[in-house]
């Protein structure tokens, strides 16, 4: 049975599309089977790495006919495998008809096979997003490092967790969150942001919320890796004061999934 992730944020531009592809071309890279599912109508988690085989069908398919055949495409990368967003218009954020329906559909053949599935959502609020929640078993957020944008991650997220916690009643709890801070630059005291955020999100939460060690810092190498379609952490090896993008992903593999060995079994060269 696969551990799903849901990379989600009630804020737009926190760059959850590159933490989910780099994550999930990560995990590959240590020897897991990893499944992406873009469920964003915009597409740009689809288009990331590049297709060996493109499936017939994607995420509309799965979510509005309940099909599991034929909606894997297959990266490039090995063992690293997308549903692919086809909802341009965004008609399908108002078409799922049931929040618990991706859940379910994830944990039957052949999405079972995986080890880890990682679901990039849309800032915007709505049945899809609130699918991809239930659909969880941990929830990871990116977090600007600033107080007022964490507070606000803060009031958004606790609403939703409240909002959503009922699902548990049709057998889809929604599970623990992972709060990551993004794009930390140099001139900021990384722990002292995260101890105050600590301090903002634990009694709203009830404890729900947990900040992680591990923060992701400002770095042009994500764009760039990006552009050359390629894992950051191939793109980045480098050895420093700054942490590079594979020091910082083995970190937060660490965090995430300390049950597994953390060196990748495959540089890509």
């Amino acid at each position: 049975m696969a551990i799903c992730i849901t990379i989600t944020s009630t804020k737009g531009g926190v760059d959850k599309t590159t933490l989910t592809a780099n994550l999930g071309a990560y995990l590959a890279d240590l020897g897991q089977t990893a499944l992406l599912v873009d469920a964003d109508p915009q597409p740009t988690l689809s288009s990331f790495f590049p297709l060996r085989h493109r499936a017939s069908g994607g995420l509309t398919r799965l979510m509005v006919e309940a099909a599991t055949a034929d909606v894997i495409s297959q990266t490039t990368l090995e063992r690293l495998d997308l549903v692919y967003s086809d909802d341009p218009d965004g008609k399908l954020r108002d078409a799922v008809d049931g929040r618990v329906r991706l859940k379910h559909l994830l944990g039957r053949p052949p999405f079972a096979q995986y080890d880890i599935i990682l679901i990039d959502t849309q800032g915007a609020v709505g049945p899809l997003q609130d699918a991809a929640v239930a659909a969880a078993d941990i929830l990871l957020s990116p977090i600007p490092p600033e107080i007022l944008s964490a507070r606000e991650f803060v009031r958004g997220t606790v609403t939703m967790l409240e909002r959503l916690r009922p699902m548990a009643f049709l057998g889809a709890p929604i599970g623990p969150l992972r709060g990551i801070l993004y794009r930390l630059d140099r001139s900021r005291d990384a722990r002292r942001i995260a101890e105050e955020l600590r301090r903002e999100a634990y009694l709203p939460s009830k404890g729900a919320i947990t900040i992680l060690e591990t923060a992701i810092p400002a770095s042009v190498v994500y764009r760039e890796a990006a552009t050359y379609r390629t894992p950051v952490h191939r793109f980045d090896r480098r050895r420093g004061a700054t942490p590079s993008a594979l020091d910082t992903l083995e970190a937060l593999v660490a965090e995430l999934f300390p049950h597994l060995k953390t060196s990748p079994t495959s540089s890509g060269e």
